[in-house]
């Protein structure tokens, strides 16, 4: 019992040492990089049909074969983003910021020219909150490289 409680103790200690080099917000940005990445692109990718396909840039939609093609654009700005975030990279801090800064504005977009999207209140919702993340990117450079 002492055995596992003292391996648990170095694996949260190893856990924690992970993310010292980060503040929170930007572990959860990280953590969701790494989630993007590993789990959900590829699925997106390799498993879900093509027919049932959408991606989403600046606020419209694509479909179909025009979605997977241009997954793995998505693919790699998230790749590039959980190691950026990973390694703290200084190349990171600016792009980090303008890639959220466009996602808010598509948010609205995406919001005001769809309807099952929720409506504008909900976009202009977004928009802010997104907007907010993208000024804190861009208040963080010091925590890169």
């Amino acid at each position: 019992m002492l055995a596992a409680l003292l391996e648990n103790a170095t694996m949260l200690d190893g856990i924690r040492a992970l993310l010292a080099p980060r503040p929170w917000w930007i572990n959860a940005i990280w953590l969701f990089c790494l989630y993007m990445t590993f789990a959900y692109l590829p699925f997106d990718l390799f498993w879900k049909p093509i027919e049932r396909d959408d991606e989403v840039w600046f606020g419209f939609a694509v479909h179909g074969v025009w979605a997977k093609a241009t997954e793995p654009i998505h693919w790699l700005i998230y790749g590039l983003g959980a190691y950026g975030f990973w390694k703290m990279r200084a190349w990171l801090w600016p792009w980090a910021a303008v890639y959220v800064a466009q996602i808010a504005i598509g948010m609205l977009v995406w919001s005001v020219r769809s309807p099952l999207a929720g409506g504008a209140w909900i976009g202009v919702a977004l928009f802010v909150a997104f907007t907010a993340l993208a000024v804190a990117l861009w208040r963080a450079k010091p925590q890169f490289g």
